[in-house]
């Protein structure tokens, strides 16, 4: 019974990292869609645009970043 609880966590583990892996490409990728949409529209604002979209897909990077960590903490309690 406890190799079965174990291997459920590793597998909920597996599960919530690859969701939190796809969420984050989609996220970033969507991000930068519209900065280059953004930028075509304005392109003098294309070094604002820029500068914007890295500190976001720095966010979404380190919350992807936080979600990993979470999922393995807690695969191998």
């Amino acid at each position: 019974m406890d190799n079965i609880n174990l291997g459920l966590g590793y597998l909920a583990a597996g599960i919530g990292a690859g969701l939190s892996v796809l969420g984050a490409g989609f996220g970033i990728g969507k991000l930068a869609a519209s900065a280059m949409d953004a930028s075509g529209r304005q392109p003098e604002a294309a070094g604002a645009i820029r500068t914007s979209m890295i500190i976001a897909a720095a966010l979404i990077e380190g919350a992807t970043f936080f979600a990993l960590v979470i999922c393995i903490s807690l695969a191998n309690k």
